[in-house]
């Protein structure tokens, strides 16, 4: 059976089961906790729809983090501003980090109000070529809390993917929570139909963190979304006088991006790093693991249009 996965035990009910995760033969399977997650088991038609409104994307990446604090959102709003430089490709960003969501401030629209249309909603735009959609928008003030329970916050992100009209886009990024939780399963099942090239995992040098991205490594593979790359943020720090680069901690793993404390100073004031300070190691890091995932990219797209015998539109 196809929604069998390859670790699962004797008499496995599938994935799409409404039994899944729940049955004896389920006991013990390091799938089970997936399985009996309050999403929707078998066809869904928003699925179907989610696929022809995201049909004019070309690259869909999720960006993920085994834990909070390793610049995650950081890095998803860098990874934007670099892909949208010279104006040449059209770049969307989706915040799904639905109890923080930071991206709006580190883009420099926080406070911006979402309209709606016949097409559906709107998002905000940074650049002509550069919009982001986030629950920010939806709340009265930045420091709302939103204190929702699964079966919600599915909800939302169901409706983000369904609804938002981002035109034509080279790029859609989408930023998620830490961990691997409701929003990481939503949003993985309801892109299951629409191809997405892959997940980029963010971390720290610090053991403790590379414990948490292991977790999240496996649970890529059990869910089968391709993994583009490891990032290790913060491996080492650039001072911002005399940009020498010195390690605070062992590097250990992954592309590496050295910590620079006006980083922090351009995500607070809502503006792009690269462009503000282009000469720095840390722009050199970013610019060369930008260039290695928009290859990645086009070479998934050049397998798939050779699997499927399509010729690509680029």
């Amino acid at each position: 059976m196809a929604d069998v996965p390859d670790n699962a035990p004797q008499h496995c009910p599938g994935t799409k089961s409404e039994a899944a995760g729940k049955v004896d033969a389920c006991s013990g399977c390091p799938n089970q906790t997936i399985c009996a997650s309050s999403l929707p088991k078998g066809p869904d038609k928003d699925v179907g729809e989610i696929k022809k409104r995201l049909s004019s994307v070309k690259h869909k990446v999720i960006v993920l983090s085994g834990k909070g604090g390793v610049g995650k959102s950081t890095f998803t709003a860098h990874l934007a501003h670099g892909l949208a430089s010279g104006n040449e490709k059209q770049i969307g960003v989706l915040d799904v980090d639905i109890c923080g969501p930071s991206i709006p401030r580190i883009l420099g629209v926080e406070g911006e109000q979402v309209h709606q249309s016949g097409s559906g909603w709107s998002p905000i735009y940074v650049e002509d070529n550069l919009a982001v959609m986030s629950v920010g928008f939806l709340l009265s003030s930045p420091e709302e809390a939103v204190i929702w329970r699964g079966p919600k916050k599915n909800g939302l992100i169901k409706q983000f993917l369904r609804d938002v009209d981002w035109g034509e886009l080279d790029y859609l990024i989408i930023d998620t929570p830490p961990g691997t939780s409701d929003e990481h399963l939503s949003v993985v099942q309801y892109l299951s139909e629409s191809l997405v090239d892959g997940a980029v995992l963010i971390t720290t040098p610090q053991e403790v963190s590379l414990q948490d991205v292991r977790k999240e490594i496996g649970f890529c593979r059990k869910v089968n979304l391709p993994i583009i790359g490891v990032v290790e943020n913060m491996s080492g720090f650039v001072c911002p006088k005399c940009k020498t680069e010195s390690q605070i901690f062992p590097p250990t793993t992954g592309g590496k991006l050295p910590l620079d404390p006006r980083i922090g100073q351009c995500c607070d004031e809502g503006k792009s790093y690269l462009t503000t300070v282009p000469d720095s190691p840390a722009t050199k890091a970013y610019i060369d693991i930008i260039n290695r995932i928009e290859k990645y990219c086009d070479d998934f797209t050049s397998s798939q249009n050779s699997d499927t015998g399509e010729k690509t539109n680029e």
